[in-house]
């Protein structure tokens, strides 16, 4: 029994990497897909410490101890990561134990440019190297121009930017 846990860096309700996301994990085809949900409050020490963590942080933290990988599909914003998902990895951080130590990780990003979100994924690696994943750094996964790269069921068409997720996923399965 696998478990796959999914965070989509954006909260668009037609957000092009919440559908790359959901492509992954169909690829993936994990026993069980959960999804995780950013819509946090943002991080505050003086909330942490007046209230603790905030229980859909503790239920964010969870999921990703639980789950047997992890897959981030995330936009870019400003050359980096979108402030939700930073927000996200500092709460988490707050919490008990190591949820991300040694979680195999497989990072991808849907972007309304050409370049697929080259920086955001660099940045993405940097946040994430102080928790000690095991990221997937071969074959990336970079859809440009997203916008174009769904069907209306919102299923990946381009086959180059297919090829390339399959690939990912069957290395995250192995990684198991």
């Amino acid at each position: 029994m696998t478990t796959l846990l999914g965070i989509s860096g954006s909260l668009r309700a037609d957000s092009t990497n919440t559908k790359l996301m959901r492509n992954a994990a169909r690829l993936f085809a994990a026993d069980t897909f959960v999804e995780g949900d950013l819509r946090l409050p943002l991080y505050d020490g003086d909330l942490e410490a007046a209230s603790g963590i905030p229980a859909p942080v503790q239920k964010l933290a969870d999921q990703v101890a639980a789950a047997d990988a992890v897959i981030i599909a995330t936009p870019e914003y400003n050359k980096a990561i979108p402030g939700v998902l930073k927000n996200a990895l500092d709460w988490v951080s707050r919490t008990a134990g190591k949820p991300w130590e040694n979680k195999p990780l497989a990072i991808m990003s849907a972007t309304a440019g050409r370049a697929g979100g080259e920086r955001t994924q660099f940045s993405l690696r940097h946040a994430m190297f102080t928790f000690s994943p095991r990221i997937i750094h071969q074959p990336e996964v970079l859809v440009a121009q997203s916008a174009a790269q769904f069907d209306d069921d919102g299923l990946l068409i381009n086959a180059q930017n297919l090829k390339g997720l399959t690939a990912q996923m069957e290395k995250l399965r192995s990684m198991l």
